[in-house]
């Protein structure tokens, strides 16, 4: 009788796991189109791109022959190995480096200096939004514009505005070559990139705002809590799992910068090259092998920056509550294990000493 009633329980579980909670094969069979494509657009050509990072073309007259080479040439890990070398030494606002390395930084504070100025101005953003005031719909709108205008056009619009004879000389009343290459171009870059991208965040954050009840403000108020007060204890932890994913894909996004300085400054101006922009140029002059080597540098920090984001910060991509329950009860049972190892009860569990007379 129960080897009955357990095998009938066994089959309905697996009934329901297979096609009704999406977590069977109907939720493969849902979501394999979007992996095929996936595969397709971005798994191929990342593949192809490692494949021609351990190739040179060749150049040159080949010594036995004197004839013009051609085609490319297996070269293995040079073209890594040229990252380290200094055989391309540049100037840019950092010192003399490698033009690599010089890209890698202006990248790597770019990401810093524009994520952390986008995120204060985009909470900022997203606590006015939150308010209920007349002409609410106005102003959400006005903020959301400057996100929706294309990325090159917003370049070429900012481009007019920091001309030396543009807007912004006039109204500071200096005349300043913000175009040129130096610092000023840097700071023409961050400038254009946070008026751009700022109003992501905020609407990432108005919408983590909106999940909070308005009865935990009410209460907060009733024990006396100050406006500073309930931003630092309610406001922040509670919007702080939307925060987290809005300033890694604002992060992941600054990484790859490209088209906001090139089509701003433009090309070679190592102020504000990105290693983007260098595997671009390196593309551009027919060097696809060191260019391919270049991209996966790049690929591979941002997948660690990707990854220290989701595993230190705890971002949640997905945002599945199933999983993260699931993942949850993993965490307990984890604990219930090591705590029986140790003779020591687990979460919610105790332990017997005997049995009852």
């Amino acid at each position: 009788m129960a080897q009955a009633v357990a095998g009938g329980a066994t089959r309905a579980k697996r009934r329901r796991n297979a096609f009704s909670d999406g977590q069977g094969r109907l939720g493969w069979a849902l979501v394999s189109p979007t992996l095929i494509v996936i595969v397709v657009i971005t798994g191929i050509p990342v593949l192809l791109s490692i494949r021609e990072s351990f190739f040179r073309q060749n150049d040159g007259v080949d010594p036995t022959t004197g004839l013009v080479q051609q085609g490319t040439e297996f070269v293995g890990l040079d073209n890594f190995l040229a990252i380290f070398r200094n055989t391309d030494v540049v100037t840019g606002n950092w010192g003399t480096m490698n033009r690599f390395w010089n890209a890698f930084v202006n990248n790597t504070l770019f990401t810093i200096i524009c994520v952390v100025i986008e995120t204060i101005l985009g909470v900022i953003m997203a606590l006015i939004m939150a308010k209920a005031f007349r002409g609410r719909a106005i102003v959400r709108a006005g903020i959301l514009v400057p996100w929706a205008i294309p990325t090159i056009v917003s370049a070429l619009m900012w481009r007019l505005i920091f001309d030396a004879s543009g807007v912004m000389n006039k109204i500071i009343g200096t005349q300043i070559l913000w175009l040129a290459d130096g610092p000023q171009s840097f700071v023409a870059i961050v400038i254009a990139d946070v008026w751009k991208t700022a109003p992501f965040i905020g609407l990432l954050t108005l919408a983590g705002l909106q999940t909070i009840p308005a009865e935990v403000y009410e209460a907060a108020k009733v024990d006396g809590a100050s406006t500073w007060k309930q931003f630092w204890q309610i406001t922040l932890p509670m919007v702080k799992p939307t925060l987290v994913v809005a300033v890694l894909f604002r992060t992941l996004d600054t990484m790859r910068m490209f088209d906001l300085p090139y089509g701003m400054i433009g090309q070679s101006k190592y102020s504000v090259e990105t290693l983007s922009m260098f595997s671009y140029w390196e593309a551009d002059q027919s060097r696809y092998g060191p260019a391919a080597a270049y991209s996966i540098v790049l690929f591979l920090y941002i997948l660690l920056v990707a990854f220290l984001f989701v595993r230190v910060l705890g971002a949640d991509v997905v945002g599945d509550p199933e999983m993260a329950a699931l993942k949850a009860k993993k965490l307990r049972d984890r604990a219930a294990q090591r705590a029986n190892r140790r003779g020591r009860p687990g979460p919610g569990q105790t332990i017997t000493t005997g049995a009852m007379p």
